[in-house]
């Protein structure tokens, strides 16, 4: 069972199955939102996701396809949790950093590689995307 939840508490999470990939995202809007240079999600079935806990979304309407990403985060701490794609197919994207234990999920690929930032660079063998896989 792969564990999670916000700096707070307030919001966990339990994660039944094994993540779909593990990728780097280096879109404009995810740097905003991870306050870094990229975000590092798993793309999970949203049926595997169990959530306890009230989380707030922002509707995130500035995106390349013009389909909404819903930003679901804690409303207490801001902490940012999940981002479900308007067309998601029923995955949701979990922020990697919100893992009680991230460290076995490396990045198998990047997204978005048109707006990585100059100094990132992409770890060997790491596939990369101009934009979504």
């Amino acid at each position: 069972m792969i564990e999670g939840g916000c700096n707070c508490g307030a919001v966990r999470y339990k994660l039944a199955g094994a993540p779909l990939v593990t990728a780097q995202c280096h879109c404009r809007n995810c740097q905003r939102q991870s306050g870094s240079a990229f975000s590092v999600n798993l793309v999970v079935r949203l049926s595997d996701v169990e959530t306890t806990g009230e989380l707030t979304t922002w509707i995130d309407r500035d995106t390349h396809s013009g389909n909404p990403v819903y930003r679901r985060f804690c409303g207490t701490c801001g902490s940012p949790i999940f981002s479900d794609l308007a067309r998601g197919n029923g995955t949701t994207i979990i922020k990697l950093g919100t893992l009680d234990d991230p460290a076995a999920f490396a990045p198998a690929v990047s997204v978005w590689t048109t707006t990585k930032l100059p100094w990132v660079e992409l770890p060997n063998g790491q596939k990369g995307f101009e934009r979504n896989a």
